[in-house]
């Protein structure tokens, strides 16, 4: 968890609609596996997954079969490397994880400091012991989850911040992950990451 609980906007929380709850437990999800190596416990969650038959979208399928492998096969302390190699490095990973990278080609950019403006007005506090930017893939995917199963923000917000913050990177950013050398349990992160948003971008593109 980057962010404080109880920090959106309002107080109520509405009632979410089995897609859209699916949708956010796959950003909680993908948050979770970018913020740290997942531990045995996050493991053991994918392994149970159960991916029905009858998904819209096969190639998705493959993607949660895929991932479901992966978790098989791993151990957790692989991972630890993996996600050093992939994320951190000795003076910078193999992988840049944050918006402003990708928008701008430098850190601590207009968009990070727009996405806190962003964050701001939605009700958002970074957790005191966090010291990874907010622009963080991992924060911007927990964010995303929160607005869409835990906040009154309407579609139109909701449509908003993912245009904005999420849709002009993050699917470079997970088919960069997808090809990424030190991928070995993160491949199939990265697969699903990208049809994932790109089934996102197909339904906010959809008439209301």
């Amino acid at each position: 968890m980057i962010f404080d609980e109880g920090t959106t906007m309002g107080s109520a929380v509405a009632e979410s609609n089995e897609e859209h709850q699916l949708r956010a437990d796959v950003y909680r999800l993908l948050g979770a596996l970018l913020a740290n190596p997942p531990k045995a416990e996050l493991l053991n969650m994918i392994k149970d997954i159960n991916v029905p038959d009858s998904a819209d979208d096969d190639s998705l399928v493959k993607s949660w079969h895929s991932l479901k492998q992966a978790a098989q096969q791993v151990q957790p302390d692989q991972l630890e490397e993996e996600y050093f190699n992939l994320f951190i490095g000795l003076g910078k990973g193999e992988l840049s994880p944050y918006a402003s990278w990708y928008l701008t080609g430098f850190l601590m950019e207009k968009p990070l400091a727009e996405l806190r403006t962003e964050l701001s007005r939605l009700g958002f506090a970074r957790q005191s012991k966090v010291s990874e930017p907010e622009d963080h893939v991992a924060a911007v995917c927990e964010v995303m989850s929160v607005i869409i199963a835990e906040s009154e923000l309407s579609f139109d917000e909701e449509k908003l911040f993912f245009s904005k913050h999420i849709s002009p990177w993050i699917g470079r950013f997970f088919n960069d992950l997808y090809h990424a050398q030190s991928a070995t349990f993160y491949r199939p992160v990265g697969l699903l990451g990208k049809q994932f948003i790109d089934i996102e971008q197909r339904y906010f593109s959809m008439p209301v």
